[in-house]
This record gives structure tokens, C-alpha cells and sequence, in this order.
């Protein structure tokens, strides 16, 4: 288990449009974190595991990286087929591309994902990990 991740973003609007309408969709919510940033979790009242976004310039960055430079990969834990979907449509509705549409993975047991790209190109991913998971099926 994650304690925090982060990344950048070129726009922080179109960012927080985007994360919080999977938020909601996923049943977490959005802090704001300063001008420049804010924070993706469970509640002000649970803040850990969160999910840093912003426009500053992390002190630790590599000398040329920038926003969508090195694509990350997040993928949220939903409880249901039901709660992959909400989040895949509220992601397109809010700006994010398509990247992987909501379904079972190959090979994969009870696995169901759906696949995003945020309006930087980070890869962000919504997945139900369960045996009774299957097509058809929540």
C-alpha cells in the first residue's frame, strides 16, 4: 500500500475537472493542497493513501522532465463492474480520452478495467478485482 504518489500537470483546471469527476465516480474525493496543487483521496478525515496533483515543479524532478513527459499509470480500486463504468463515462464527459474501454482483461481471472487518459496523457485506470467479476456479471 501507496502512502502518497504524485505527479505534475500543465493546466491545474483541466486537471481537476477531470480527477474530480473520477473521484466522485469512484467514491473519493478532492482537497484542495495550496494554488497550485490538490489532493485526490478518501476524506479530509481519512487523508492517506492521496494522490498529489499540481503545477510546481517537484525539487527531486530529472533535469528536462515535464507534465506527460514519462506517462504515469494509477489505477483506483472500485467495488464493482457498475463503478468502473461511472468512472469511465465521468472521465470522458470530463475531458479524459479513451485508452482501454470498461471490460474484462484477458487472462486476468475476476479482473475488470476501464482506461483513461487525463488531459496530459497519464494513464489512469479503474479495475474490480473479484472472482465473481466476469461479463455479465458485478
Amino acid at each position: 500500500m501507496l502512502d502518497h504518489t504524485g505527479f505534475v500537470v500543465s493546466d491545474l483546471a483541466k486537471a481537476r475537472r477531470f480527477y474530480e469527476a473520477i473521484a466522485k465516480a469512484l467514491g473519493l474525493g478532492t482537497i484542495d493542497n495550496g494554488p497550485q496543487a490538490f489532493l485526490l483521496g478518501r476524506s479530509a478525515e481519512q487523508p492517506l493513501p492521496y494522490l498529489w496533483i499540481g503545477t510546481l515543479r517537484p525539487s527531486y524532478w530529472a533535469e528536462g522532465s515535464r507534465p506527460g513527459l514519462n506517462q504515469v499509470h494509477v489505477a483506483f480500486t472500485a467495488p464493482s463492474k457498475a463503478v468502473v463504468d461511472e468512472f469511465y463515462r465521468a472521465g470522458l464527459a470530463a475531458g479524459g480520452r479513451d485508452n482501454g474501454k470498461p471490460g474484462p482483461r484477458e487472462g486476468s481471472g475476476g479482473y475488470y478495467g476501464a482506461f483513461l487518459l487525463d488531459p496530459d496523457g497519464n494513464n489512469i485506470e479503474a479495475c474490480a478485482r473479484n472472482s465473481t467479476v466476469q461479463l455479465g456479471k458485478d
